[in-house]
Protein backbone atom coordinates (compact mmCIF):
# COMPACT_ATOMS: atom_id res chain seq x y z
CA UNK A 1 0.00 0.00 0.00
CA UNK A 2 1.40 3.34 -1.03
CA UNK A 3 1.79 6.14 1.51
CA UNK A 4 -0.99 8.65 1.95
CA UNK A 5 0.14 11.73 0.04
CA UNK A 6 -1.56 14.90 -1.23
CA UNK A 7 -1.57 13.34 -4.71
CA UNK A 8 -3.27 10.15 -3.54
CA UNK A 9 -5.84 12.13 -1.52
CA UNK A 10 -6.63 14.40 -4.45
CA UNK A 11 -6.86 11.43 -6.81
CA UNK A 12 -9.20 9.62 -4.45
CA UNK A 13 -11.49 12.65 -4.11
CA UNK A 14 -11.65 13.21 -7.87
CA UNK A 15 -12.22 9.51 -8.51
CA UNK A 16 -15.04 9.33 -5.96
CA UNK A 17 -16.86 12.36 -7.34
CA UNK A 18 -16.42 11.06 -10.90
CA UNK A 19 -17.81 7.65 -9.92
CA UNK A 20 -20.86 9.27 -8.32
CA UNK A 21 -21.51 11.43 -11.38
CA UNK A 22 -21.25 8.42 -13.69
CA UNK A 23 -23.77 6.56 -11.54
CA UNK A 24 -26.04 9.60 -11.56
CA UNK A 25 -25.85 9.87 -15.36
CA UNK A 26 -26.96 6.25 -15.59
CA UNK A 27 -30.37 7.30 -14.25
CA UNK A 28 -30.77 9.81 -17.07
CA UNK A 29 -29.57 7.44 -19.84
CA UNK A 30 -31.73 4.35 -19.38
CA UNK A 31 -30.44 2.61 -22.54
CA UNK A 32 -26.85 2.79 -21.27
CA UNK A 33 -27.66 2.60 -17.56
CA UNK A 34 -25.94 -0.68 -16.71
CA UNK A 35 -22.82 0.25 -18.72
CA UNK A 36 -22.57 3.63 -16.97
CA UNK A 37 -23.08 2.02 -13.57
CA UNK A 38 -20.25 -0.41 -14.32
CA UNK A 39 -18.10 2.43 -15.69
CA UNK A 40 -18.41 4.15 -12.31
CA UNK A 41 -16.10 1.43 -10.97
CA UNK A 42 -13.31 2.61 -13.30
CA UNK A 43 -12.27 5.73 -11.32
CA UNK A 44 -12.15 3.72 -8.07
CA UNK A 45 -10.06 0.99 -9.69
CA UNK A 46 -7.68 3.48 -11.27
CA UNK A 47 -7.20 5.29 -7.96
CA UNK A 48 -6.56 2.03 -6.10
CA UNK A 49 -4.32 0.38 -8.69
CA UNK A 50 -2.27 3.51 -9.31
CA UNK A 51 -2.20 5.35 -5.98
CA UNK A 52 -2.85 2.62 -3.41
CA UNK A 53 -5.50 1.44 -0.98
CA UNK A 54 -5.79 4.75 0.86
CA UNK A 55 -6.69 6.52 -2.36
CA UNK A 56 -9.28 3.84 -3.16
CA UNK A 57 -10.79 4.15 0.32
CA UNK A 58 -11.04 7.93 -0.04
CA UNK A 59 -12.64 7.44 -3.48
CA UNK A 60 -15.29 5.08 -2.08
CA UNK A 61 -16.15 7.48 0.75
CA UNK A 62 -16.16 10.52 -1.54
CA UNK A 63 -18.37 8.70 -4.04
CA UNK A 64 -20.87 7.74 -1.36
CA UNK A 65 -20.97 11.24 0.14
CA UNK A 66 -21.38 12.86 -3.29
CA UNK A 67 -24.17 10.47 -4.30
CA UNK A 68 -25.93 11.07 -0.99
CA UNK A 69 -25.70 14.85 -1.39
CA UNK A 70 -26.83 14.89 -5.03
CA UNK A 71 -29.54 12.22 -4.87
CA UNK A 72 -30.25 10.42 -1.59
CA UNK A 73 -28.66 8.22 1.04
CA UNK A 74 -30.63 5.28 -0.37
CA UNK A 75 -29.08 5.76 -3.83
CA UNK A 76 -25.64 6.24 -2.27
CA UNK A 77 -25.96 2.99 -0.30
CA UNK A 78 -26.86 1.07 -3.46
CA UNK A 79 -23.91 2.25 -5.55
CA UNK A 80 -21.46 1.90 -2.65
CA UNK A 81 -22.55 -1.70 -2.01
CA UNK A 82 -22.82 -2.90 -5.59
CA UNK A 83 -20.06 -0.94 -7.34
CA UNK A 84 -17.68 1.16 -5.26
CA UNK A 85 -16.76 -1.30 -2.51
CA UNK A 86 -16.19 -4.21 -4.96
CA UNK A 87 -14.00 -1.93 -7.11
CA UNK A 88 -11.96 -0.82 -4.10
CA UNK A 89 -11.55 -4.39 -2.89
CA UNK A 90 -10.45 -5.60 -6.34
CA UNK A 91 -7.73 -2.94 -6.45
CA UNK A 92 -6.61 -3.97 -2.96
CA UNK A 93 -6.29 -7.63 -3.97
CA UNK A 94 -4.47 -6.74 -7.19
CA UNK A 95 -1.86 -4.80 -5.20
CA UNK A 96 -1.13 -7.66 -2.79
CA UNK A 97 2.31 -9.24 -3.12
CA UNK A 98 4.77 -11.17 -0.96
CA UNK A 99 8.24 -12.70 -1.40
CA UNK A 100 8.09 -15.57 -3.87
CA UNK A 101 10.41 -17.55 -1.61
CA UNK A 102 7.52 -18.00 0.83
CA UNK A 103 5.79 -20.04 -1.87
CA UNK A 104 8.86 -21.98 -2.88
CA UNK A 105 9.80 -19.56 -5.66
CA UNK A 106 13.03 -17.65 -6.36
CA UNK A 107 14.57 -15.48 -3.66
CA UNK A 108 14.71 -12.29 -5.75
CA UNK A 109 11.06 -12.07 -6.83
CA UNK A 110 7.65 -10.92 -5.62
CA UNK A 111 4.61 -13.18 -5.98
CA UNK A 112 1.36 -11.34 -6.70
CA UNK A 113 -2.11 -12.35 -5.55
CA UNK A 114 -3.39 -14.94 -8.05
CA UNK A 115 -5.86 -13.76 -10.67
CA UNK A 116 -7.95 -16.87 -10.04
CA UNK A 117 -8.48 -15.75 -6.43
CA UNK A 118 -9.31 -12.21 -7.56
CA UNK A 119 -11.99 -13.55 -9.91
CA UNK A 120 -13.44 -15.73 -7.13
CA UNK A 121 -13.49 -12.73 -4.78
CA UNK A 122 -15.33 -10.74 -7.45
CA UNK A 123 -18.02 -13.42 -7.68
CA UNK A 124 -18.40 -13.45 -3.89
CA UNK A 125 -18.59 -9.64 -3.66
CA UNK A 126 -21.19 -9.37 -6.42
CA UNK A 127 -23.23 -12.12 -4.77
CA UNK A 128 -23.19 -10.41 -1.37
CA UNK A 129 -23.84 -7.01 -2.93
CA UNK A 130 -26.83 -8.26 -4.91
CA UNK A 131 -28.25 -9.97 -1.81
CA UNK A 132 -27.91 -6.70 0.13
CA UNK A 133 -29.54 -4.70 -2.67
CA UNK A 134 -32.32 -7.28 -2.94
CA UNK A 135 -32.97 -6.95 0.78
CA UNK A 136 -33.03 -3.14 0.51
CA UNK A 137 -35.46 -3.01 -2.43
CA UNK A 138 -37.45 -5.99 -1.18
CA UNK A 139 -36.93 -8.30 -4.16
CA UNK A 140 -38.80 -11.60 -3.96
CA UNK A 141 -41.00 -13.85 -6.10
CA UNK A 142 -43.94 -11.50 -5.63
CA UNK A 143 -42.00 -8.53 -6.97
CA UNK A 144 -40.83 -10.63 -9.91
CA UNK A 145 -44.44 -11.54 -10.59
CA UNK A 146 -45.44 -7.88 -10.65
CA UNK A 147 -42.70 -7.18 -13.19
CA UNK A 148 -44.04 -9.98 -15.40
CA UNK A 149 -47.56 -8.51 -15.09
CA UNK A 150 -46.24 -5.15 -16.30
CA UNK A 151 -44.57 -6.80 -19.29
CA UNK A 152 -47.74 -8.74 -20.16
CA UNK A 153 -49.89 -5.61 -19.95
CA UNK A 154 -47.45 -3.80 -22.23
CA UNK A 155 -47.61 -6.63 -24.75
CA UNK A 156 -51.40 -6.66 -24.62
CA UNK A 157 -51.47 -2.93 -25.34
CA UNK A 158 -49.33 -3.50 -28.43
CA UNK A 159 -51.06 -6.71 -29.51
CA UNK A 160 -54.69 -6.97 -28.29
CA UNK A 161 -54.91 -10.64 -29.37
CA UNK A 162 -52.12 -11.64 -26.99
CA UNK A 163 -53.79 -13.35 -24.03
CA UNK A 164 -51.71 -16.07 -22.30
CA UNK A 165 -53.52 -18.48 -20.00
CA UNK A 166 -53.08 -18.44 -16.25
CA UNK A 167 -50.82 -21.52 -16.20
CA UNK A 168 -48.45 -19.98 -18.74
CA UNK A 169 -48.30 -16.74 -16.78
CA UNK A 170 -47.60 -18.58 -13.52
CA UNK A 171 -44.78 -20.53 -15.16
CA UNK A 172 -43.39 -17.34 -16.66
CA UNK A 173 -43.35 -15.71 -13.23
CA UNK A 174 -41.56 -18.63 -11.58
CA UNK A 175 -38.90 -18.69 -14.30
CA UNK A 176 -38.44 -14.91 -14.28
CA UNK A 177 -38.02 -14.85 -10.48
CA UNK A 178 -34.88 -16.99 -10.88
CA UNK A 179 -33.70 -15.75 -14.28
CA UNK A 180 -33.48 -12.10 -13.23
CA UNK A 181 -30.95 -12.54 -10.37
CA UNK A 182 -29.02 -15.11 -12.42
CA UNK A 183 -28.65 -12.81 -15.44
CA UNK A 184 -28.02 -9.67 -13.37
CA UNK A 185 -25.38 -11.39 -11.25
CA UNK A 186 -23.59 -12.79 -14.29
CA UNK A 187 -23.74 -9.52 -16.20
CA UNK A 188 -22.36 -7.57 -13.24
CA UNK A 189 -19.39 -9.91 -12.87
CA UNK A 190 -18.65 -9.53 -16.59
CA UNK A 191 -18.86 -5.74 -16.46
CA UNK A 192 -16.84 -5.27 -13.28
CA UNK A 193 -14.11 -7.57 -14.56
CA UNK A 194 -14.07 -5.60 -17.81
CA UNK A 195 -13.69 -2.42 -15.75
CA UNK A 196 -10.77 -4.02 -13.85
CA UNK A 197 -9.12 -5.01 -17.14
CA UNK A 198 -9.49 -1.52 -18.63
CA UNK A 199 -8.33 0.17 -15.41
CA UNK A 200 -5.25 -2.09 -15.25
CA UNK A 201 -4.38 -1.17 -18.84
CA UNK A 202 -4.79 2.57 -18.16
CA UNK A 203 -2.67 2.43 -14.99
CA UNK A 204 0.10 0.45 -16.71
CA UNK A 205 0.05 2.89 -19.62
CA UNK A 206 0.53 5.78 -17.20
CA UNK A 207 3.45 4.03 -15.52
CA UNK A 208 1.72 4.01 -12.11
CA UNK A 209 0.81 0.34 -11.92
CA UNK A 210 2.39 -1.94 -9.35
CA UNK A 211 1.15 -5.29 -10.63
CA UNK A 212 2.90 -6.71 -13.70
CA UNK A 213 1.04 -7.34 -16.91
CA UNK A 214 -0.36 -10.86 -16.93
CA UNK A 215 -0.97 -13.26 -19.77
CA UNK A 216 -4.75 -13.55 -19.35
CA UNK A 217 -5.20 -16.67 -21.54
CA UNK A 218 -2.85 -18.66 -19.30
CA UNK A 219 -3.64 -17.09 -15.89
CA UNK A 220 -7.36 -16.22 -15.93
CA UNK A 221 -8.96 -19.22 -14.24
CA UNK A 222 -11.35 -19.76 -11.35
CA UNK A 223 -10.22 -21.15 -8.01
CA UNK A 224 -11.03 -24.87 -7.85
CA UNK A 225 -13.02 -24.45 -4.62
CA UNK A 226 -15.41 -22.13 -6.46
CA UNK A 227 -16.87 -25.23 -8.11
CA UNK A 228 -18.44 -26.25 -4.80
CA UNK A 229 -20.09 -22.84 -4.37
CA UNK A 230 -21.42 -23.00 -7.92
CA UNK A 231 -22.89 -26.48 -7.27
CA UNK A 232 -24.35 -25.30 -3.95
CA UNK A 233 -26.10 -22.47 -5.80
CA UNK A 234 -27.42 -24.93 -8.36
CA UNK A 235 -28.91 -27.11 -5.61
CA UNK A 236 -30.42 -24.11 -3.81
CA UNK A 237 -32.14 -22.94 -6.99
CA UNK A 238 -34.41 -26.00 -6.79
CA UNK A 239 -35.41 -25.41 -3.17
CA UNK A 240 -37.91 -22.64 -3.82
CA UNK A 241 -38.59 -19.26 -2.23
CA UNK A 242 -35.80 -16.89 -1.22
CA UNK A 243 -33.14 -19.68 -1.06
CA UNK A 244 -33.86 -20.47 -4.72
CA UNK A 245 -33.40 -16.81 -5.66
CA UNK A 246 -30.06 -16.73 -3.81
CA UNK A 247 -29.07 -20.00 -5.46
CA UNK A 248 -29.84 -18.60 -8.91
CA UNK A 249 -27.76 -15.52 -8.07
CA UNK A 250 -24.82 -17.69 -7.00
CA UNK A 251 -25.11 -19.70 -10.23
CA UNK A 252 -25.03 -16.44 -12.18
CA UNK A 253 -22.05 -14.84 -10.44
CA UNK A 254 -19.85 -17.91 -10.16
CA UNK A 255 -21.02 -19.19 -13.54
CA UNK A 256 -19.87 -15.91 -15.06
CA UNK A 257 -16.45 -16.42 -13.49
CA UNK A 258 -16.20 -19.88 -15.03
CA UNK A 259 -17.35 -18.52 -18.41
CA UNK A 260 -14.58 -15.90 -18.31
CA UNK A 261 -12.12 -18.65 -17.42
CA UNK A 262 -13.53 -20.80 -20.22
CA UNK A 263 -12.97 -18.09 -22.82
CA UNK A 264 -9.43 -17.54 -21.50
CA UNK A 265 -8.78 -21.27 -21.71
CA UNK A 266 -10.11 -21.29 -25.28
CA UNK A 267 -7.70 -18.47 -26.19
CA UNK A 268 -4.85 -20.43 -24.60
CA UNK A 269 -5.70 -23.78 -26.21
CA UNK A 270 -5.97 -22.29 -29.72
CA UNK A 271 -2.62 -20.48 -29.63
CA UNK A 272 -0.51 -21.22 -32.68
CA UNK A 273 -3.39 -22.89 -34.51
CA UNK A 274 -4.02 -21.69 -38.09
CA UNK A 275 -7.78 -21.77 -37.49
CA UNK A 276 -7.56 -19.85 -34.18
CA UNK A 277 -9.15 -16.59 -35.36
CA UNK A 278 -12.09 -18.37 -36.99
CA UNK A 279 -12.68 -20.51 -33.90
CA UNK A 280 -12.63 -17.53 -31.53
CA UNK A 281 -14.95 -15.46 -33.72
CA UNK A 282 -17.33 -18.40 -34.02
CA UNK A 283 -17.32 -18.92 -30.23
CA UNK A 284 -18.03 -15.27 -29.40
CA UNK A 285 -20.66 -14.72 -32.09
CA UNK A 286 -22.50 -17.96 -31.32
CA UNK A 287 -22.67 -17.07 -27.62
CA UNK A 288 -23.91 -13.54 -28.36
CA UNK A 289 -26.53 -14.66 -30.89
CA UNK A 290 -27.78 -17.93 -29.46
CA UNK A 291 -26.75 -17.92 -25.77
CA UNK A 292 -26.94 -21.73 -25.46
CA UNK A 293 -23.31 -22.29 -26.61
CA UNK A 294 -22.23 -20.45 -23.45
CA UNK A 295 -22.77 -23.72 -21.59
CA UNK A 296 -19.91 -25.27 -23.57
CA UNK A 297 -17.66 -22.37 -22.50
CA UNK A 298 -18.89 -22.79 -18.92
CA UNK A 299 -17.95 -26.48 -18.94
CA UNK A 300 -14.53 -25.61 -20.35
CA UNK A 301 -14.02 -23.20 -17.47
CA UNK A 302 -15.16 -25.80 -14.93
CA UNK A 303 -12.72 -28.33 -16.34
CA UNK A 304 -9.70 -26.02 -16.27
CA UNK A 305 -9.10 -24.60 -12.78
CA UNK A 306 -5.67 -23.52 -11.59
CA UNK A 307 -3.78 -20.82 -9.69
CA UNK A 308 -1.17 -19.05 -11.82
CA UNK A 309 0.98 -16.58 -9.87
CA UNK A 310 2.59 -13.56 -11.52
CA UNK A 311 6.20 -12.89 -10.45
CA UNK A 312 8.12 -9.63 -10.50
CA UNK A 313 11.93 -9.77 -10.08
CA UNK A 314 13.19 -7.53 -7.29
CA UNK A 315 16.88 -7.58 -8.24
CA UNK A 316 18.28 -5.17 -10.85
CA UNK A 317 19.36 -8.16 -12.93
CA UNK A 318 15.80 -9.33 -13.43
CA UNK A 319 14.11 -6.98 -15.83
CA UNK A 320 11.61 -9.36 -17.33
CA UNK A 321 8.28 -10.30 -15.70
CA UNK A 322 7.69 -14.00 -15.27
CA UNK A 323 4.56 -16.10 -14.85
CA UNK A 324 4.37 -19.47 -13.16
Amino acid sequence: MKNLTPASIATGLVAGVTAALLSLSANAQSSLAIVLYAASALPILIAGLGWGNASAFIAVVAGGVTASALVSSHFAALIVIITLIPAGWLSNLANLARPASELGGPEDALAWYPLSNILAHLAVMVTLGMIAVGAIVGYDSEMAGKLVDIVIETLKAQEPLYNPDAAAVAQMKSIFALALPLVQGALWVFLLFAAYYVASFIVRLSGKGLRPREDMPSTLRMHRNAIFLFLAGLVLSFVGGVPAIIGALVCGTFGAGFVLAGFASLHFRTRGKPWRLIALWFAYISVLLFTIPVFAILILGLMDTRRAIALTPTSPAGQKNQNT
